[in-house]
């Protein structure tokens, strides 16, 4: 997956636009990325305004979305913008090839216009939920992720969801690696756990302090993720009970304590297979998971996919025929 399109028309976010190109329009080939084709595309050549005296210049037409591999849609700055038939039209097209489609935050509103959403689970910022429920009825609205997939079109919460989303595309195309990297020179996390119901409320003193408590509970589990790491165990660290603990982790993370320690190790197994070439038994020691076994059912579950079918997708150095695997598809194409 290494052509990519943006597309374009008035109404559309400055913000995420300028998300979609730093993902995706920035040569990071000197540290390892893959190189990406980005094209801004519209229905003419004409030069699209955005709020904010910004101009966006097309160097394509919606010609080009059966070239792309991946198409982008920036949420709008009013979410009820009609988007142009000819763009509406090209993205039915290209659903029904199969090339994957992905909104950013109101985005999602453009691909609920097209027909593409009904029938099918998509989100929104959780502040335009009931807004986009009352125009868009057949399309069931998953209130509180950050970014789903129904049927090869992605879309996600707010603003910077939208970056989690694009660095999800990446990694589940091009390898936890790659994500990491564009993530650490945009210096945000490569991925956040959690659902967008963690930025609802707005902290009191309190809850900052318990936050610190958590950030640094979360910074040692890190560090240790090879260790039996228990709920017990990291709410004695951050000085509260298992129970209030967990309340609080799931208020601060937006998931729990067992499920965010199974994202991490995850994490951890993805950059060893990709950054090594241990044998499974090893990595699946230094992530967490004990045994092979529980690593492989984990990535099979949460993944879709065998440790050793990521390592032959991913990794950046020789294997060994023990270590190979054959077959595999695009994992974000339909």
């Amino acid at each position: 997956m290494h052509r990519v399109a943006l597309v374009a028309f008035p109404g559309i976010r400055a913000f995420d636009t300028s998300v979609i190109t730093e993902v995706w329009g920035t040569d990071r080939t000197d540290r390892g990325v893959p190189s990406f084709t980005l094209r801004r595309v519209a229905a003419d050549a004409a030069p699209v305004p955005m709020r904010g005296g910004l101009t966006l210049h097309p160097d394509r037409t919606l010609a080009w979305l059966t070239r792309a591999d991946l198409v982008l849609v920036p949420g709008l700055d009013d979410h009820l913008t009609p988007a142009p038939a000819p763009v509406l039209d090209a993205l039915r097209r290209a659903h029904a090839r199969g090339t994957p489609i992905a909104a950013l935050c109101g985005g999602a509103f453009t691909l609920a216009q097209a027909g593409l959403l009904d029938g099918r689970r998509a989100i929104t910022h959780w502040n335009l939920v009931d807004l986009f429920r009352a125009h868009h009825p057949h399309v069931t609205v998953v209130p509180d992720a950050l970014f789903i997939e129904d049927d090869g079109i992605w879309t996600s919460a707010g603003t910077a969801a939208g970056i989690d989303l694009c660095l999800h595309l990446v990694r589940l195309a091009h390898g936890a690696e790659a994500a990491a990297t564009i993530a650490r020179s945009m210096v945000t996390a490569p991925f956040r756990t959690g659902t967008q119901a963690q930025f609802i409320e707005h902290p009191t003193p309190r809850a900052d302090r318990d936050a610190d408590a958590l950030a640094a509970v979360r910074e040692h589990a890190l560090r240790h993720l090879h260790e039996p790491l228990t709920v017990a165990g990291l709410a004695a660290r951050a000085g509260m009970s298992p129970r209030t603990f967990a309340r609080h982790f799931t208020a601060a993370t937006g998931t729990t304590p067992l499920r965010w320690l199974l994202d991490q190790r995850l994490a951890a197994a993805q950059r060893l297979l990709e950054r090594t070439d241990l044998p499974m038994p090893e990595v699946a020691r230094r992530a967490g998971f004990g045994s092979e076994v529980t690593m492989r059912q984990h990535f099979a579950s949460r993944l879709a996919t065998s440790p050793r079918a990521y390592r032959a997708a991913f990794t950046t150095v020789p294997t060994g025929p023990a270590d190979s695997a054959t077959g595999g598809s695009n994992p974000i194409a339909r």
